[in-house]
């Protein structure tokens, strides 16, 4: 059952397709779940408190920090330019504000608030669950099933079916940003060819661009993009270009003049374009919320498509902002003012002084949408920008492609997004406890919709280790996007800078193996309204020690997954609910097979095999491998299956 609560006058995020009688929130709210009050000002004009019994759990809440029952901590929506994951992290890249609780009564809510929002889920009060923003305009539905799986299919109809990306996109994919010429691509591709390492595409980061002006090419680093394009697809490859959200201001590039011309970027209060600083120096945000800019920047989109390109991920999108002149300004004055004259400088000032240049709050506060001819401010619809980029990409391919398949993922997001594109989870680090996030947050994802995501493996950010990569890559085999993605001035992370290159190509290797097998999970995931991904305790209910269970999971119905995230490990415990046929694709292409019982048992994992448990009555199909999914040769299938 699905019911609409309304508060104040909310803004329409679009988040929810299906229609659903409004009801008024203060007079019709359930008290049995939770208790709302409201005030006119505030950080808490909306307050929602429901009191949780000792074993209560919380699950949601999409990409979010730490774990998949969120019950212990804070976190708070609002999307956030912050590539530093540590669990003391309120706010990642995406804001979805979708909850279950999973008690003796199960429901769930989604609080449709498309600014800052936060959710205290038994942190300051252990028992209570707060969520609470500062301004009660809202709409909140209320979802009851008999199981949590049923009220996800519930809470899913209501958004609209999730995005579905091509076959291709569950090959394997390279990326570096450091990748800066015609060179450096045909190198990725070549050495991976050489190898006998599966590929299927190849990531372009910023430096394709020229001058990082969005829908251009740098002519001396790609003197001929469309043959270049071509030469790509003859080896079995798709580029895959990066869009950033900002479009550089910079009198006769096409896009900034149109943009300026037809008013279609984002303003000031007093009518001027709102300028900030992204990679190309100071940028103009378009106007994505409001339809005819949305409509015409995703026309642009057309460029590279006419060139070959069939694939895109959208970046700095939430939107980031390195600085604006306003802030500049205020900081010459701050420093003229306070420290100029100091012989001694207050470090911890002037260090926090310089670091807030970026991604400001008053900065946000400060500019203006044109939305059905009303001035919107940007920190009231903050967390709709990546969004509706992403849905000016995607609509417009309806247009300029509608028979092309092409790939589309975003960093930035909010629940409505996953009709449009997947997502990528930003940029983590080499860190083994980025593994373990990686894993928790693809249940979370798709219980709010989004299906097509991924992480970067080996992590973006500081040097990865041969092990950390290959634990990773193993993860990254079930993952719909599996991507090796790195940021300039770390090391080198492509599979062939590593010693022993056959134990990388042979856990790609079972990536290719099971593509038929994951494709068509997926494929089911999206036509059904399901989830690709489940945590243990929404299949075993009546199992407590299921229920606690966060390092393993569930894959479709047949399959569970236990990867190894710990340096130096041998392997790992596992619990098992019920009886499971263990395997592992061994090195030399062979799967090792074992009956284990219910209950608890250490498996061993070495770093080029890849593990695996299948349920009972249970099998998958899969085939032999090939260097891309194009050459999958579906007459090699076979069935393995504990039967």
């Amino acid at each position: 059952m699905i019911r609409k609560f309304r508060f104040g006058k909310p803004f329409d995020t679009e988040a929810v397709v299906e229609h659903i009688e409004a009801e008024n929130g203060i007079e019709k709210f359930d008290n049995r779940y939770g208790e709302i009050s409201i005030t006119d000002a505030g950080d808490s004009a909306f307050c929602y408190r429901y009191t949780m019994s000792d074993n209560d759990a919380v699950y949601g809440l999409g990409e979010a920090n730490r774990g998949i029952n969120k019950r212990g901590y804070i976190y708070v929506s609002n999307c956030s330019d912050d590539p530093i994951h540590t669990e003391d992290k309120l706010s990642l890249y995406g804001a979805h504000n979708f909850i279950i609780v999973d008690g003796n009564d199960k429901f769930a809510l989604f609080f449709d608030y498309p600014s800052e929002m936060t959710f205290d889920i038994g942190f300051n009060k252990q028992d209570l669950l707060f969520v609470g923003c500062n301004k009660y305009d809202l709409d909140l539905y209320l979802i009851t099933a008999e199981s949590i799986l049923d009220i996800v299919k519930e809470f899913r109809t209501i958004i609209g079916q999730s995005y579905l990306a091509p076959k291709f996109a569950f090959g394997y994919g390279q990326s570096r940003w450091g990748y800066k010429n015609a060179e450096d691509f045909r190198e990725v591709v070549s050495k991976h060819r050489a190898n006998n390492i599966p590929l299927d595409m190849v990531y372009m980061d910023i430096d394709y661009m020229d001058s990082y002006k969005d829908f251009t090419i740098d002519s001396k680093r790609i003197p001929d993009f469309t043959a270049f394009v071509n030469e790509m697809k003859n080896e079995k490859i798709h580029l895959i270009p990066i869009i950033d959200a900002g479009v550089k201001v910079q009198p006769g590039y096409d896009v900034y003049e149109e943009g300026k011309a037809n008013d279609y970027f984002c303003k000031r209060e007093d009518g001027t374009d709102f300028e900030a600083a992204v990679w190309p120096g100071l940028t103009c945000l378009p106007d994505v919320l409001n339809p005819e800019a949305r409509a015409w920047f995703g026309e642009k989109y057309s460029s590279l498509i006419d060139a070959g390109i069939d694939g895109f991920w959208n970046d700095m999108n939430e939107p980031a902002i390195f600085y604006t002149p306003e802030g500049v300004e205020d900081f010459k004055q701050f420093y003229d003012e306070s420290i100029k004259d100091l012989k001694e400088i207050p470090s911890f000032e002037l260090v926090g002084r310089t670091v807030g240049l970026a991604n400001n709050k008053n900065d946000y506060d400060s500019f203006y949408h044109s939305i059905n001819g009303e001035r919107v401010c940007h920190k009231d619809v903050h967390n709709l920008y990546g969004y509706n980029m992403t849905r000016a990409a995607s609509e417009a391919f309806g247009k300029i492609a509608p028979d092309k398949d092409i790939l589309l993922f975003s960093r930035s997001s909010y629940i409505g997004m996953h009709r449009y594109g997947g997502i990528w989870t930003g940029d983590n680090n080499s860190w083994w406890s980025h593994i373990l996030l990686n894993l928790k947050m693809l249940p979370s994802l798709n219980m709010c919709g989004f299906l097509y995501i991924g992480a970067d493996l080996g992590g973006f950010g500081c040097n990865t280790s041969r092990d950390l990569l290959l634990r990773w890559l193993a993860l990254g085999v079930f993952t719909p996007l599996m991507r090796n993605h790195s940021a300039d001035g770390t090391r080198r992370q492509e599979v062939y800078q590593f010693e022993h290159i056959e134990d990388f190509r042979a856990v790609i290797n079972v990536r290719y193996r099971l593509i038929p097998y994951l494709y068509e999970c997926y494929k089911n995931a999206v036509i059904n309204n399901d989830m690709m991904f489940k945590p243990l305790a929404f299949v075993y209910t009546e199992d407590r020690i299921a229920r606690t269970v966060e390092d393993q999971l569930l894959l479709s119905d047949e399959l569970m997954i236990a990867p190894v995230y710990t340096q130096n490990a041998i392997g790992r415990y596992v619990y098992l609910s019920e009886e499971m046929m263990f395997i592992k694709f061994m090195p030399d292409g062979s799967i090792n097979k074992q009956i284990l019982d219910a209950g608890h048992h250490f498996i061993e994992v070495a770093l080029n095999e890849v593990p695996l448990f299948i349920r009972k009555n249970q099998k998958i199909s899969i085939v032999k491998p090939a260097r891309c999914v194009d050459e999958i040769d579906i007459s090699t299938a076979e069935f393995i299956g504990y039967c």
